[in-house]
């Protein structure tokens, strides 16, 4: 479990890039992993219309683990600006690192890759998706 929590992924946690509330939040969305009790609220704000609009500001609350609170941080980090499909596709190669054990492609974040400690622990796999799901269904809706 040691190398689960490696320093890379504490500090991912630790800059908790995006964590708050929005003063006028677009969307929000809250999901929750009854498994394992990790619960985020993601709300988001947008430049334009329909499936091309683009994140403009995400905020998120964490009520979770370190591997939930990571991969929230590093969306935060990373989702200005995104549509909907690309942060689908980021899932997707996240999902397939954790799933398949596959490398990253060079189109991947690259934070994500503080999760390859991860893809040994199958029962964590849903903790690192969580946010995934939460801020793509807010962007869908």
């Amino acid at each position: 479990m040691d190398s689960l929590y490696d320093k890379d992924l504490l500090r991912q946690a630790a800059k908790a890039t995006g964590a708050g509330k929005l003063a006028a939040p677009q969307a929000t969305l809250m999901l929750d992993n009854p498994l394992c009790g990790d619960r985020i609220t993601v709300e988001l704000s947008f430049d334009g219309e329909g499936p091309e609009r683009r994140v403009r500001e995400i905020g998120h609350t964490v009520k979770g683990c370190v591997l939930c609170q990571a991969s929230a941080s590093i969306i935060g980090q990373n989702a200005k600006g995104a549509t909907a499909a690309s942060l689908k596709t980021q899932q997707e190669h996240l999902s397939h690192m954790l799933k398949k054990q596959g490398p990253l492609p060079a189109t991947a974040w690259p934070a994500l890759t503080a999760f390859e400690p991860v893809a040994d622990h199958k029962s964590r796999h849903n903790c690192v998706l969580l946010p995934f799901e939460a801020v793509i269904e807010a962007a869908l809706s």
